[in-house]
């Protein structure tokens, strides 16, 4: 096992970055210690063998190679063999930079080795600590904060002067500057010179002359004093071009470790930098190297240091050199596992294990809050451990950029964010993470020293609210525990004086100490097991906020656009400040080389024709006015921020419209389109994805004016809504037109009072979108933008066609005294006929046959009109059917005709279907009608125009359809009841015109009794036509009358009679309906609820001049029939001698007729009562008929 393990451990240490392994379990001193490390990058070459150095060898004597780079360890040489310079104060945000996807998430701790140490040894050790800690996410970043160096700096420069003073007051009143001893320096330059000598092979060393020995008391070459010190960057600086160069290695931030490594103890998963030697050599490919004085035992301290140097790196071996007064003794050599167990360093591994998990629970307790510099401080020969909050005390006392760390801190929360900004679209529950990193990066900036960082975070946080996307269910985006591993509550910040915190309260303590956040007043606590548990260590996560409505969050995208844009523009000199240009002169972009493509420069001459061709657009006029430079950090963000406000103000415009708030709607497109502008002055070549956008902005701005214009009617309202404008959109106006005041697309948003003027924008506005579609060809990759347009295109060409047809209607109407057809009514039948065909040829396009059919329906009903002014045109004098009235309505058939044909079948689309039948049937019936009733006689034979007119009927017949059920069923019925009437009457009247032709005679008779039947049994379906029906009743009697005249026999007179008599009982329900809404009306008068209006309604459904004059055709016909049949039934009962039934039907009919003929000379009766006095008779005559149906048969 042991064999496997070293080699495991030289495998991991081998190459750069290599792929992680699984670590080893190392048994050490009965306890079990889980431990894994996995090198994440290495600068070291391959482990070099060590020379076992000769007794006696003279340490003291510098070797031939010492502080040379070596070829066989490579430029890492002289860090490897421990000449390095001490840690610098940053080296954890430089492994930080380097490993960015494991900060504020998987790691724990990141640290220098050196660091982690001193902390595991506190409760051994009597020395003091000093360190800074910042938390980002989950993870902790500890750095030694060296007083001593702190202090130094502050009395040179006056920055930490506040921190100086709190030192002085609070923990070391007399403080003084501690030098280093000359042992230190002596036993720092004898390791040195025994790595070098330790060194294998062709370089190997050799001692050199004694002549040119040095003074090895004194401080070794390149390790004085000042220059062994950190170096501190100053307080406002940092690091220079952040956003070009992610690794900004200068000022203190580089990752300067020979390994990077990714340790895990127990459950601590820790990324490490260590420089320790590593060697080749012994019975393990790895051991480490190590001096010591044989007359100095080795402490806990040591042992300590030994194990976790070891445990760290992975080595399994210790080798062990022992000197007198730098004079080589022996070698030894020790298992790692063996090294709590050595004589004088006894320690527990298991209490180091407490210690570390004791320490991390401590500092993830208390140290909360992201962004802010916490300080862990141990006074020497303390037993307490402080934990001050630097921030805090810093804002409370001077500037919060006296902080050195602000920096670093500020631009590793950004890099974090960045780095999980690339990931987002994987996990969203990392959004609310993303978004409090960036909002305590910028907490920590200042927009006059770091302009760019915080435009690019505003720009970020934009980015994390979903514009394009539905709102779905927030629990199920953003689950409130979610990410709780990786970050933590704001608003539990404050707790860490809650008793759950225990031994960290601080009320017992000294009132000094009351600065501090937290205390460990003794160290022993920290070896008690799981003393500290971290309650916050696992805390709720920073859940993303819930907005509302879609109107909220668009609202929180621009309040960071907006933030964003403040920044840049604060960042750009003012114009006054810019040397003036030389007009002559002209100016170098940098715009990338694109002369190898064709397209992209003919798309741009496209685009600059098409926006000369939407408004006054001229790139010279409205070029950019900041005197912001192309290709800038500012050029390039200021673009994003503009796009991204323009897709905000998009996505709220959609919003509105939902809303049908048309006002705010325009409003909000207005802002899109303006932002758009902006964005086309300022960048030469356009992104397809741009243009995209653009022609859904203009969709959209097509949409609202359509909708403005058909809701005129609020018009006030939608006014008020347009000129309303909140502080942040003018913010963002006044940031655009720091840039360019040009505005191609202001004809598409201008709230225009003139319905004709709003859609003609409309349609433009389509145009326009569908026109870039075009000439970007976009309309492939984009084949539903493309259909939806041109539906568009195609919708609002139809109303713009209707609206010039109702306009030419409504003059058609209003001309009276001037019978001839105006000018301007035929020049808007060309408008209206224009836009219907260019409608059509839009959705045939696209194959809509539902659409294509509706226009072609609508360019039917304009036919119809032309037809109808026509018709106007000619007079009521000697009015004949005219030949432009019959072309116009055959026109309209023949596009009815196609629309029908468009849809093929029914199935297609019912509803349309149905209207486009009943549409055709009435242009086949109105047609017909208008011969009938203004028969051309002077153009055609009386023949041809009832063949014409009979045609008309069947065709109109045929495409009305009664026996569907739908809403227009009654209507069909009417129609067709109206047609079979109409042929009825018209048969009839041949009938009694025609002499001759017999054969003729008896197919019209025939005719007229079959329409007349099929007309009655359409109005007996119908409860809302009793007129219709007692003038179809009463013209079938004066049919029957008509026959009569030409019988000779009394039987067939008779017969005759009676069928004319059974027709008029039939009409009983007719009157029955007519009385029962008379009845409704007296009723309504009795009770004082009629008005005027309600008469007028009444009257409306019942047209009493209409029944009175057929009520009395009718008395005077059942008047005659009655007397006729009274006659005849005489004269037979004298002849022959009648049957019983004939004398009950006469003696029936004699009293029915004394009661009509009382009835109607009564004047002074009422219409109610002559229409009770009527059914009254009728039922009488009901029963005489049922008599003498038997004995006329």
């Amino acid at each position: 096992m042991e064999e496997l393990r070293g080699m495991g451990a030289a495998a991991s240490l081998r190459g750069e970055a290599e792929e992680p392994k699984q670590g080893s379990v190392l048994f050490l001193g009965g306890n079990e210690v889980k431990s894994s490390a996995v090198v994440k990058y290495s600068s070291a070459p391959p482990q070099a063998a060590f020379a076992r150095l000769q007794e006696k060898t003279d340490l003291k004597l510098p070797p031939a190679n010492w502080l040379r780079e070596s070829a066989r360890l490579g430029p890492a040489g002289t860090t490897i063999l421990g000449n390095n310079k001490k840690s610098k104060p940053f080296s954890s945000f430089g492994m930080a930079y380097d490993f960015i996807d494991s900060v504020g998430n998987d790691v724990d701790v990141v640290s220098d080795s050196e660091n982690i140490k001193k902390l595991l040894k506190i409760p051994y050790s009597k020395s003091h600590v000093s360190m800074a800690v910042h938390r980002i996410g989950r993870t902790l970043l500890l750095d030694e904060l060296d007083i001593q160096e702190l202090f130094m700096r502050s009395s040179q420069t006056g920055d930490w002067t506040w921190l100086k003073e709190f030192y002085q007051r609070l923990i070391d009143q007399k403080w003084q500057r501690k030098k280093k001893s000359k042992e230190h320096w002596y036993q720092k330059a004898i390791l040195s010179k025994f790595l070098y000598y330790s060194i294998n092979g062709d370089g190997a060393a050799q001692p050199v002359p004694s002549t040119s020995k040095q003074h090895q008391e004194g401080p070794v070459s390149g390790e004085s004093d000042e220059a062994g010190r950190a170096s501190w960057p100053a307080p406002f600086e940092m690091p220079s071009s952040l956003s070009e160069d992610p690794g900004a290695s200068n000022q203190g931030l580089k990752n300067d470790f020979v390994r990077n490594i990714l340790w895990t103890f127990e459950d601590i998963h820790m990324l490490v930098g260590s420089n320790m030697p590593i060697f080749g050599g012994g019975r393990y490919p790895a051991v480490s190297l190590r001096l010591r004085d044989n007359n100095k035992p080795i402490n806990v301290l040591t042992g300590i240091d030994y194990w976790l140097d070891n445990l760290i790196c992975n080595v399994p071996e210790l080798v062990m050199c022992f000197h007198v007064n730098g004079i080589v003794q022996k070698y030894e050599m020790i298992k790692t596992e063996d090294i709590p167990n050595l004589e004088n360093s006894n320690f527990s591994t298991k209490v180091i294990k407490d210690i570390a998990q004791n320490i991390l629970s401590f500092l993830k307790s208390n140290c909360t809050k992201e962004g802010h510099t916490y300080w862990l401080f141990k006074a020497s020969g303390s037993d307490i451990v402080k934990l001050y909050d630097l921030t805090t005390l810093c804002e409370e006392t001077e500037d919060k950029y006296q902080n050195p760390f602000t920096m670093p801190v500020a631009i590793l929360l950004y890099k974090v964010a960045c780095n999980m900004m690339l990931k987002k679209n994987q996990n969203k529950k990392h959004y609310g993470t993303i978004r409090t990193l960036l909002l305590n990066c910028l907490k920590l900036l200042d927009n006059g020293r770091h302009p760019q960082i915080i435009a690019s975070a505003n720009y970020m946080l934009s980015e994390l609210f979903q514009l394009d996307e539905p709102k779905k269910d927030d629990n199920a985006d953003f689950p409130i525990n979610g990410n709780s591993d990786e970050s933590y509550s704001e608003e539990e910040e404050e707790m860490a004086d809650s008793d759950e915190n225990g031994s960290f309260s601080n009320s017992s303590d000294p009132p000094d100490d009351n600065k501090a956040v937290a205390i460990i007043k003794s160290v022993g606590e920290l070896s008690v097991p799981e003393k500290y548990k971290s309650v916050h260590r696992i805390r709720p996560s920073c859940a993303f906020p819930v907005c509302h409505g879609t109107e909220e969050r668009c609202r929180l995208v621009l309040n960071y656009v907006l933030e964003g844009l403040k920044s840049v523009d604060s960042s750009i000199k003012k114009e006054g400040d810019l040397p003036a240009a030389d007009p002559s002169t002209p100016i170098p972009l940098k715009y990338e080389d694109e002369s190898t493509s064709g397209g992209p420069e003919c798309l741009e001459q496209q685009m600059a024709l098409f926006l000369d061709k939407m408004g006054s657009f001229q790139k010279g006029k409205h070029s950019r006015q900041s005197g912001m430079i192309p290709g800038s950090w500012q050029y390039k963000m200021k673009l994003q921020l503009i796009l991204k406000s323009s897709k905000a103000y998009y996505v709220l415009s959609d919003a509105a419209m939902v809303l049908q708030k048309y006002g705010r709607a325009l409003r909000y497109i207005k802002l899109a389109l303006q932002c758009h502008d902006t964005y086309c002055c300022l960048c030469a070549s356009m992104l397809p994805e741009v243009l995209l956008f653009l022609c859904q902005c203009l969709t959209l701005c097509g949409d609202i004016q359509l909708m403005l214009a058909q809701n005129a009617n609020n018009r006030a309202a939608y006014l008020e809504e347009y000129n309303y404008q909140t502080k942040e959109d003018q913010e963002i106006l006044h940031s655009l037109h720091r840039e360019s005041r040009c505005q191609v697309f202001a004809w598409a948003t201008d709230l225009s009072t003139d319905l004709e003027c709003q859609l003609s924008t409309s349609c433009k506005c389509y145009e326009a979108a569908y026109e870039i579609l075009l000439f970007s060809n976009l309309k492939n990759q984009n084949p539903e933008q493309h259909i939806q347009v041109l539906k568009r295109m195609g919708n609002i060409r139809n109303e713009i066609g209707v609206f010039y047809m109702n306009q030419a209607a409504a003059v058609q109407t209003e001309r009276v005294g001037n019978k001839n057809i105006s000018v301007t009514e035929q020049q808007l039948w060309k408008k209206s006929f224009s836009c219907f065909e260019e409608g059509i040829q839009n959705f045939e396009s696209i194959d809509d046959a539902t659409n294509a059919a509706l226009l072609l329906c609508n360019t039917g009903r304009l036919m119809r009109i032309c037809a109808q002014a026509h018709c106007a045109a000619e007079g009521d004098f000697k009015r004949e059917f005219s030949p432009e009235e019959a072309l116009y309505y055959n026109k309209a058939i023949d596009y009815y005709l196609k629309a029908l044909r468009s849809l093929g079948k029914r199935d297609v689309h019912p509803a349309v279907w149905d209207s486009v039948n009943w549409e055709l049937s009435t242009t086949y019936f109105t047609m017909a009608t208008l011969q009938q009733d203004y028969a051309p006689l002077s153009r055609k034979a009386q023949e041809q125009i009832e063949k014409e007119v009979s045609e008309a009927m069947m065709k109109s017949l045929k495409y009305c359809d009664v026996d569907t059920v739908s809403a227009r069923q009654p209507l069909c019925q009417y129609r067709a009841a109206t047609i079979h009437h109409r042929l009825g009457s018209m048969y009839h009247s041949c009938l009694r015109n025609q002499v001759g032709d017999e054969h003729l005679r008896k197919q019209h008779r025939i005719l007229a009794e079959l329409h007349y039947s099929k007309a009655v049994r359409l109005f007996q379906l119908l409860k809302d036509a009793p007129c219709e029906f007692l003038r179809v009743q009463l013209e079938r009697v004066a049919f029957a009358e008509f026959q009569m005249a030409s019988q000779n026999s009394s039987a067939g007179k008779l017969k005759t009679l009676c069928g004319a008599l059974d027709v008029m009982v039939k009409t009983k329900g007719a009157f029955q309906l007519i009385r029962k809404e008379l009845v409704a009306e007296r009723e309504q008068i009795s009770k004082g609820k009629s008005s005027p209006e309600n008469m007028s309604a009444s009257d409306a459904g019942l047209n009493k001049e209409e029944v009175l004059k057929l009520l009395s055709i009718f008395e005077s016909r059942m008047s005659f029939l009655l007397l006729q049949s009274i006659k005849l039934l005489t004269s037979t009962k004298k002849k022959i001698g009648g049957y019983n039934e004939e004398e009950v039907v006469l003696k029936t009919n004699k009293q029915v007729y004394s009661l009509l003929l009382r009835a109607t000379a009564n004047k002074s009766m009422t219409l109610l009562e002559r229409i009770e006095v009527i059914l009254n008779l009728l039922e009488q005559l009901t029963q005489n008929t049922e008599t003498s149906n038997g004995t006329i048969q």
